[in-house]
């Protein structure tokens, strides 16, 4: 397992300086600063920016019971509490619970008893206890805490000598589930000689380390959207998991109906103008309007001093905004005349008038809550399993926006834009929405603003490895999709001492058939390697390809391989799948 620097979200954003001198350089001393005054009162003029936005009809709250009931079927586990359910339903519902840690299996059942409670007068729901005490169940959490609780035991409570008076690296590890992190973590804080160990909290953001995988990093475009709905379904129990443990009360809104907007850009639903884009320019992932304007401020105004704080012309912002309603899908608007500040005002300006929060009216406030959390470590378990819980056309609008916002801190010498001065800007456009009530517009106090922030800091800063997938939700994929093809067997007890063989026979050394049949799949692999890295142009000078290499079937939808995978590893770990080379969609990580 080889351990690698987590590279920084600004190494994408410097063309002109290499991979390896950008990511080991430390942030600035501005960057450690906490904000000035003059960020502070950009902050609020920004809240007073949305206070004084269109208004938009409340969003409606969940009544009695109904916040229960929906999380229960965003989690996949509606079945629970109904009556009508059939019988291949609850067979796909017990695949999903078997492969929960006992930390998410207590959350699901919170959430089920407090429905049982909150709904009295309908009829019983159906006892959950009875699937959670299936054979699959218990043997899959035996093998799951058997040894990776271990490992990270030794991980969070080894530290070297010289590095305990200094600041250390923060490591990151995916492959035992945050809810389970975060009990091990509580556990060892209560004890009196980890308390002094602890780093203080000086507004500096460390190095983030984590051990890779031998499978290599998945990132969230690289699954299948059948595989990318059970990911968001693991990841809301993990993260409601974690909110329990860290007392973090979060509460839901829904979507409310609105009007359809008079704007053919603004005031439009993302997903609503992201499916209109996408008849002109298929495969598109953001708006082409949004494109179009960080692709302006990126090459006019990402070296203009104070862009983003200093405000542009009321007036001829307005007209800017009339001009692109009226003709930016004739494509006769002219932006060689258009002010770098306008344009950014512009661009605040969109993201305040969506008519449901970028962050979703359902997780907007548990993104909020993050501020609360006090280990670092934590915030970016928490925003790592946010940013999987939101809808595909606002997480690719956030990460281009978050792209476009850590190369402007990255031109922080010519801007004077640095990274908490971004951050506090740009924070009341993600965390306040006029229709979701927020305590950040309760006064002026310093201390929310530097929180909120905080954790648009944390968005910007650490945004590669937020978007992907932990290798703990992918082996619970895995499990998810092996039990599914297995459905004969939870209702049969004659299985389970046959399931407990299986296990066993797992950890036994492969035969020399299977050893062979290896040694042939790498040989044919090898060629396929070089077929995906690179090809030859007509005049012999390499150059790499559009393709990658794809793990398909088995005991997953599709993914796309890490240039890194072990593939023996892979191989050891999905028999049954195959892989085939594929063009990249659009979005897709590069080799």
């Amino acid at each position: 397992m080889s351990v690698e620097p987590w590279a920084s979200p600004q190494d994408q954003a410097a063309a002109e300086l290499s991979h390896s001198e950008h990511r080991d350089t430390p942030p600035s001393q501005d960057q450690e600063q906490r904000p000035d005054k003059l960020c502070l009162d950009s902050f609020w003029s920004e809240v007073e920016h949305i206070k004084q936005g269109s208004g938009y009809a409340d969003l409606d709250l969940f009544s009695e019971g109904e916040q229960e009931e929906q999380w229960l079927v965003d989690a996949g586990l509606s079945t629970l509490i109904s009556e009508d359910s059939e019988d291949s339903e609850d067979v796909d519902k017990a695949a999903l619970l078997s492969t929960l840690t006992r930390t998410q299996a207590e959350a699901v059942k919170r959430r089920v008893e407090t429905y049982t409670l909150r709904k009295r007068n309908k009829p019983p729901p159906r006892d959950v206890r009875d699937i959670f005490s299936s054979p699959i169940s218990q043997v899959r959490m035996m093998i799951y805490f058997a040894n990776p609780l271990l490992y990270l035991n030794r991980k969070m409570s080894v530290t070297p000598e010289h590095q305990r008076g200094t600041p250390k690296d923060e490591y990151f590890i995916t492959d035992v589930a945050y809810c389970e992190q975060a009990v091990i973590f509580l556990k060892q804080a209560k004890l009196p000689q980890n308390n002094s160990q602890r780093r203080k909290e000086d507004g500096t953001l460390p190095r983030v380390i984590f051990p890779k995988c031998r499978l290599g990093v998945t990132r969230i475009q690289d699954l299948s959207h059948a595989d990318m709905k059970k990911v968001r379904q693991l990841a809301l129990i993990d993260m409601t998991a974690l909110c329990d443990l860290l007392e973090l009360e979060v509460k839901r809104h829904k979507t409310g109906k609105r009007k359809n907007p008079e704007s053919p850009l603004f005031g439009v639903p993302l997903a609503t103008l992201l499916e209109n884009d996408q008849k002109l320019k298929p495969n598109t992932l953001i708006p082409l309007f949004l494109q179009e304007l960080l692709s302006f401020l990126e090459k006019k105004g990402i070296d203009s001093e104070g862009i983003l704080r200093v405000p542009g012309s009321q007036s001829r912002t307005k007209l800017l905004q009339q001009n692109l309603e009226a003709n930016f899908y004739s494509r006769q608007v002219s932006w060689d005349e258009v002010s770098p500040n306008d344009a950014a005002a512009l661009l605040k300006k969109f993201i305040r008038e969506l008519p449901a929060p970028l962050l979703t009216a359902e997780y907007l406030n548990t993104f909020s809550a993050v501020r609360e959390i006090t280990e670092l470590k934590q915030k970016l378990h928490m925003l790592n399993l946010l940013i999987l819980l939101l809808p595909e056309p606002n997480r690719n609008t956030l990460k281009a926006l978050l792209e476009f916002l850590s190369k402007v801190v990255f031109k922080e010498k010519k801007n004077r834009m640095n990274l908490w001065a971004v951050a506090t800007i740009m924070a009341p456009n993600l965390f306040l929405h006029k229709a979701v009530p927020s305590r950040l517009t309760e006064g002026g106090e310093k201390g929310q603003a530097e929180k909120a922030a905080d954790v648009m800091r944390l968005l910007i800063r650490y945004q590669d490895l937020l978007w992907t997938i932990p290798n703990f939700l992918m082996s619970q994929v895995r499990r998810l999709n092996e039990n599914s093809n297995r459905r004969y067997q939870f209702y049969d007890r004659r299985f389970k001492n046959l399931l407990r063989k299986i296990h066993t026979d797992s950890r036994e050394k492969p035969e020399k058939n299977s050893e062979v049949s290896w040694c042939h799949t790498v040989q044919k692999q090898n060629l396929i390697h070089g077929a995906v890295c690179m090809s030859l142009n007509r005049n012999g000078s390499v150059a790499y390809s559009d393709c990658a290499l794809y793990e398909v079937g088995g005991n997953i939808g599709e993914h796309c391989l890490d240039p890194d995978t072990h593939l023996q590893d892979l191989y050891n770990s999905n028999p049954g799948g195959e892989w085939i080379i594929k063009t990249r969609p659009n979005g897709s990580r590069g080799l």
